[in-house]
């Protein structure tokens, strides 16, 4: 099993550096060069000094006396091929490394890429931070292994001349390379065996010790809380001392052969020494000869190792590649047709929803999904608000989604102006349809650049513009800086009704036809949120002012009465249609719903009341004891 193991290892690692070669052949080339020639210089080197001390040292010790002329030709050759050598190791390493960087620049983008092809339903299924290591560290492991193998290829072809010039010298000093050199090969295999399934460990370890930090970084609010500091230190650091442990195991097995590694070729040496003094008394070599090999020994001890090093890092290249090909690999993008829309004309758009039905998959294969619409159908009509209203998994968000395309209906479908979403390019249906979520998101940037995303055409006239009908306006000009003030990571600086505001202003300097809300107000005071739709309503048609039709998620009964029609569900279906107040008449489960939002609002706004009045009256009490 470990040597299918270990054979699976070698096939599929030298797969991947084929991989990298045939997107880089040509840097490629000019690496492996570079290795022939520092590999080239260091055999001609060993056959230099053989001569020098054969042919210079030892006759001047014999006779006396040092000859010049022999000195200064041996050190003109020394220094020659000393300067190939640099030119070799530069050109080397040169190469191997924008290899490597362009090769990892090139799959961060690919993989990055991916994400934002694949749809919403496979980013549910993956962790951030397993999401996150694939496009970081799985990528750098996968190409790891590109430094070293342009030595390694050079250090094939510096064997093959080793070889060769040991047979061309002597066949017994031949024999000696022969036995030393496969030895070094079968103990990097046999390292490379051992090796695998640590590395493979580690790096599957590495991606979960970044998924739980970035859950309890992204979750801090919640863990601190909830008083769970201690219980998430404790979660991080039992995986983080996994991987350690992982690590350490990494480390010990390096530890064991990279000795033996390093003593072979010393070996080998003091073998070429004790058969080349034998040769030498048999009178079959000279002591050129045996200088040579025994130096050509000890320079081979380094580059020998570049193969090991390649060999050693292929199964963590392997494992990286398999995390990596797994996200480049996944399917369920939704490809965008070729249908284009005006979006010129700052006009309302229609949307018509026709006997939807959507159920997102399972977690696992072997469970079964989960139906959240049927058969729904209702329309938008052009420059008209709609309002969605239902209990809490009725399906609003869904909708909301599918309005916008971030998810594909099971059956039926969205049309936009008549025409089905998944038939229009990417522009047409950007350019149309906005979405405001639920949970805002600003970026860690100026407020200009988080409503401008710098999409062209959008001027700091248009930005203020789109702040007014968030009625955002006045909020940001009392800011240090306006426009320019930096809001934090998330918008740390901004109130939960501020963020709000601003991703609306973002949706609305696009100039959307039409505009799909998802709660995206709930933080915001009533009075504020129905400011901005009567704002947005009458607006419409106004030069420079974007004229969208709006779907809204809802649940206060003013912003419900702002509505041209209610579309009321439960469990993912429409029960009824119509004017707020006919809903109110006819429909049972509409009434209790909208009662109990109203309710629970004026019960929110005592307890905010409450809040602002008790210190008054805490401090007026203390007056009057006094």
């Amino acid at each position: 099993m470990a040597s299918r193991t270990s054979r699976d290892v070698l096939v599929r690692g030298l797969a991947v550096l084929g991989r990298a070669i045939r997107e880089e052949p040509r840097i490629f080339a000019v690496a492996v060069s570079g290795s022939v020639l520092f590999g080239a210089m260091t055999v001609a080197s060993a056959f230099v000094v053989g001569a020098v001390v054969g042919d210079v040292v030892v006759p001047a010790i014999e006779r006396g006396a040092v000859g010049v002329g022999g000195l200064a030709l041996a050190a003109v050759a020394l220094f020659g091929i000393s300067v190939l050598r640099v030119a070799g190791i530069f050109g080397r390493r040169l190469g191997a490394g924008y290899m490597q960087y362009r090769l990892q620049a090139a799959y961060r983008r690919r993989v990055t890429r991916r994400y934002l092809e694949l749809p919403l339903a496979w980013h549910h299924r993956n962790a951030t931070g397993t999401l996150l290591s694939n496009a970081n560290s799985d990528v750098e492991a996968a190409w790891y292994p590109i430094a070293p193998l342009p030595f390694a290829v050079g250090t094939l072809v510096m064997l093959v001349g080793a070889v060769a010039s040991l047979f061309v010298t002597d066949w017994a000093l031949a024999l000696v390379g022969l036995a030393v050199f496969p030895a070094l090969f079968a103990l990097n295999v046999a390292y490379s065996r051992r090796m695998a399934p640590r590395q493979a460990r580690a790096q599957r370890l590495r991606a979960e010790v970044s998924g739980i930090a970035h859950e309890s970084f992204d979750g801090a609010l919640v863990v601190k809380t909830m008083g769970r500091e201690a219980q998430e230190t404790d979660r991080f650091a039992a995986r983080a001392g996994e991987l350690r442990d992982s690590l350490v195991a990494v480390g010990r097995l390096r530890g064991v052969f990279d000795p033996l590694l390093e003593t072979l070729p010393s070996l080998g040496t003091l073998a070429v020494l004790v058969v080349g003094a034998i040769r030498l008394r048999q009178g079959e070599i000279s002591v050129a000869e045996l200088i040579s090999v025994a130096f050509l020994f000890t320079v081979l001890a380094f580059p020998v190792r570049a193969i090991g090093w390649v060999l050693a890092e292929l199964p963590r290249s392997v494992a990286g590649w398999d995390r990596v090909s797994r996200v480049l690999d996944a399917t369920g993008e939704m490809p965008y047709g070729d249908t284009t829309l005006d979006v010129s004309e700052p006009r309302p758009a229609s949307l018509t929803f026709s006997g939807v039905r959507f159920g997102y998959e399972p977690a696992e294969a072997h469970l079964p999904g989960t139906e959240v619409l049927g058969e729904v159908s209702f329309t938008v009509p052009a420059g008209k608000i709609v309002a969605l209203v239902g209990p809490t998994g009725s399906g609003k968000s869904t909708i909301a989604a599918l309005a916008v395309r971030l998810v594909d209906p099971l059956a039926g479908t969205v049309c936009l102006d008549g025409i089905d979403v998944r038939r229009l390019t990417a522009a047409s249906l950007t350019g149309t349809a906005a979405l405001v979520a639920q949970v805002p998101f600003v970026f860690d940037d100026t407020v200009r650049a988080n409503v401008t995303l710098d999409r062209p055409g959008i001027g700091d006239e248009d930005v203020w513009a789109a702040l007014r009908l968030a009625e955002a306006d006045g909020f940001v000009a009392a800011l240090p800086e306006g426009l320019d003030t930096m809001v934090g990571e998330r918008g740390t600086s901004l109130s939960g009704g501020q963020r709000q505001r601003l991703t609306l202003a973002r949706a609305l300097a696009g100039r959307p036809r039409l505009l799909v809300l998802d709660d995206a107000t709930s933080a915001v005071d009533p009075r504020v949120e129905a400011a901005i739709l009567a704002g947005l309503r009458s607006s419409a048609g106004e030069a420079g002012a974007p004229a969208a039709s709006i779907l809204v998620v809802a649940y206060r009964r003013a912003t419900i009465a702002l509505a041209d029609e209610v579309v009321y569900l439960e469990q993912g279906r429409v029960v009824a249609r119509g004017p707020h107040a006919e809903l109110l008449a006819t429909v049972p489960g509409y009434v209790d719903l909208v009662t109990a939002y109203e309710q629970a609002e004026v019960d929110h706004t005592k307890d905010e009341t409450y809040d602002e009045v008790a210190p008054l009256t805490s401090g007026l009490e203390i007056e009057v004891d006094r």
